[in-house]
Protein backbone atom coordinates (compact mmCIF):
# COMPACT_ATOMS: atom_id res chain seq x y z
CA UNK A 1 0.00 0.00 0.00
CA UNK A 2 1.06 3.47 -0.59
CA UNK A 3 0.55 6.82 1.11
CA UNK A 4 -2.76 6.85 3.10
CA UNK A 5 -4.99 9.68 3.39
CA UNK A 6 -8.32 10.40 5.66
CA UNK A 7 -10.78 13.29 4.54
CA UNK A 8 -13.89 14.06 6.31
CA UNK A 9 -17.09 14.76 4.34
CA UNK A 10 -20.54 16.56 5.43
CA UNK A 11 -22.74 15.62 2.64
CA UNK A 12 -25.64 18.40 2.46
CA UNK A 13 -29.05 17.54 0.58
CA UNK A 14 -31.74 14.90 0.28
CA UNK A 15 -29.13 12.26 1.70
CA UNK A 16 -31.30 10.86 4.58
CA UNK A 17 -34.08 8.20 3.78
CA UNK A 18 -32.87 7.26 0.05
CA UNK A 19 -30.18 4.21 1.38
CA UNK A 20 -26.68 6.78 1.50
CA UNK A 21 -24.94 5.34 4.08
CA UNK A 22 -25.15 1.68 2.65
CA UNK A 23 -24.64 3.12 -1.10
CA UNK A 24 -21.74 5.05 0.62
CA UNK A 25 -20.29 1.10 2.63
CA UNK A 26 -20.90 -0.47 -1.20
CA UNK A 27 -18.81 2.36 -2.94
CA UNK A 28 -16.48 1.94 -0.64
CA UNK A 29 -15.64 -1.72 -0.93
CA UNK A 30 -15.49 -1.24 -4.74
CA UNK A 31 -13.09 1.46 -4.35
CA UNK A 32 -10.92 -0.06 -1.68
CA UNK A 33 -11.49 2.56 0.75
CA UNK A 34 -11.99 2.47 4.63
CA UNK A 35 -13.92 4.83 7.05
CA UNK A 36 -17.56 4.91 7.83
CA UNK A 37 -20.52 6.83 7.53
CA UNK A 38 -23.49 7.78 9.56
CA UNK A 39 -26.64 10.44 9.63
CA UNK A 40 -26.72 13.24 12.05
CA UNK A 41 -29.49 14.76 13.23
CA UNK A 42 -29.35 17.94 11.29
CA UNK A 43 -30.23 15.99 7.96
CA UNK A 44 -26.68 15.54 6.43
CA UNK A 45 -24.47 12.67 6.44
CA UNK A 46 -20.78 12.98 7.63
CA UNK A 47 -18.78 10.19 6.21
CA UNK A 48 -14.90 9.91 6.97
CA UNK A 49 -12.81 8.09 3.99
CA UNK A 50 -9.20 6.41 4.40
CA UNK A 51 -7.09 5.05 1.91
CA UNK A 52 -4.55 5.63 -1.42
CA UNK A 53 -5.43 9.37 -2.89
CA UNK A 54 -6.72 7.86 -6.02
CA UNK A 55 -9.45 5.59 -3.88
CA UNK A 56 -10.76 8.51 -1.88
CA UNK A 57 -10.71 10.73 -4.81
CA UNK A 58 -12.98 8.33 -6.31
CA UNK A 59 -14.69 8.14 -3.67
CA UNK A 60 -15.62 11.68 -3.03
CA UNK A 61 -16.75 11.38 -6.77
CA UNK A 62 -19.39 9.28 -5.50
CA UNK A 63 -20.49 11.08 -2.67
CA UNK A 64 -21.04 14.06 -4.76
CA UNK A 65 -23.92 12.12 -6.14
CA UNK A 66 -24.83 9.78 -4.18
CA UNK A 67 -27.25 6.85 -4.64
CA UNK A 68 -30.43 6.86 -6.78
CA UNK A 69 -32.66 9.01 -4.88
CA UNK A 70 -30.23 11.47 -3.37
CA UNK A 71 -29.86 15.09 -4.25
CA UNK A 72 -26.96 16.14 -3.47
CA UNK A 73 -26.66 19.76 -2.72
CA UNK A 74 -23.22 20.56 -0.96
CA UNK A 75 -20.19 18.87 -0.11
CA UNK A 76 -18.08 19.84 2.57
CA UNK A 77 -14.23 18.10 2.61
CA UNK A 78 -11.52 18.54 5.03
CA UNK A 79 -8.63 17.15 5.91
CA UNK A 80 -8.70 14.37 8.95
CA UNK A 81 -5.54 12.25 10.14
CA UNK A 82 -5.46 8.63 9.02
CA UNK A 83 -5.90 5.68 11.85
CA UNK A 84 -5.79 2.76 10.28
CA UNK A 85 -9.19 1.67 9.53
CA UNK A 86 -9.43 -1.32 7.91
CA UNK A 87 -12.67 -1.71 6.29
CA UNK A 88 -16.53 0.89 5.67
CA UNK A 89 -18.77 0.76 8.73
CA UNK A 90 -22.19 2.33 9.01
CA UNK A 91 -22.17 4.04 12.74
CA UNK A 92 -25.22 5.35 14.60
CA UNK A 93 -27.04 8.83 14.08
CA UNK A 94 -25.22 11.33 16.05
Amino acid sequence: MGRVIRKRVIVTGRVQGVGFRWGAREAAERFGVAGWARNRLDGTVEVEVEGEPESVDRMLGWLRSGPPGASVEMVDVTDAKPDGDDRFRIRQTV
